[in-house]
């Protein structure tokens, strides 16, 4: 016997909410989307996207020369992995399951250094919108991603254009 209170079979709930990133018309220009929760970087992160990418700069992976480096004095992320990270944080509010591709990056700046130990945060605006020419049931976004650290400094930004599928017109049959 369990304890586990069930559902009768012929009842159902009232709706089913499916976590998936926004169709191409739910992106709006007028909106901050703030992407929680941040993203603590490790050492074990940096040594390994490091490696996997075959970068062997040395202020990545070996503190004794980082240390020595003027002007940080510590190994820092590889901005690589800050910009990886910067654009999954937005995956998961904007573009799970509803993105065809990424069409292009540009303005990629890291104005600010991350290190071990940062915690990154990322907010996106909406450039601009547009159907696809080209491809019908799809159109083109333009995100600006900006990444934070703790401290509400700006550490990483980019410009993301992507082919996003607009909101299926028959509902799917159960």
């Amino acid at each position: 016997m369990t304890d586990t209170p069930t559902l009768p079979t012929t009842q159902k709930p009232a709706r089913e909410i499916v976590q998936r990133g926004l169709w191409f018309e739910e992106f709006d220009t007028d909106v901050v989307y703030r992407h929680r929760p941040g993203r603590t970087m490790t050492e074990a992160d940096n040594v390994l996207f490091t490696t996997l990418t075959m970068n062997p700069q040395a202020l990545h992976l070996d503190a004794e020369f980082s240390d020595q480096q003027s002007p940080f004095k510590a190994r820092l992320m590889n901005s690589m992995h800050t910009l990886s990270t910067l654009v999954g944080l937005s995956v998961g509010q904007l573009t799970q399951g509803t993105l065809t591709a990424n069409l292009g990056f540009t303005e990629i700046a890291f104005p600010r250094p991350v290190f071990h130990g940062d915690t990154i945060y990322a907010e996106t605006t909406v450039a601009e919108k547009r159907p696809s020419a080209s491809r019908p049931g799809e159109g083109v976004v333009t995100m600006r991603h900006v990444a934070r650290n703790q401290d509400g400094l700006v550490v990483a930004t980019a410009t993301r254009s992507a082919l996003v599928r607009c909101a299926p017109t028959a509902k799917p049959q159960p």
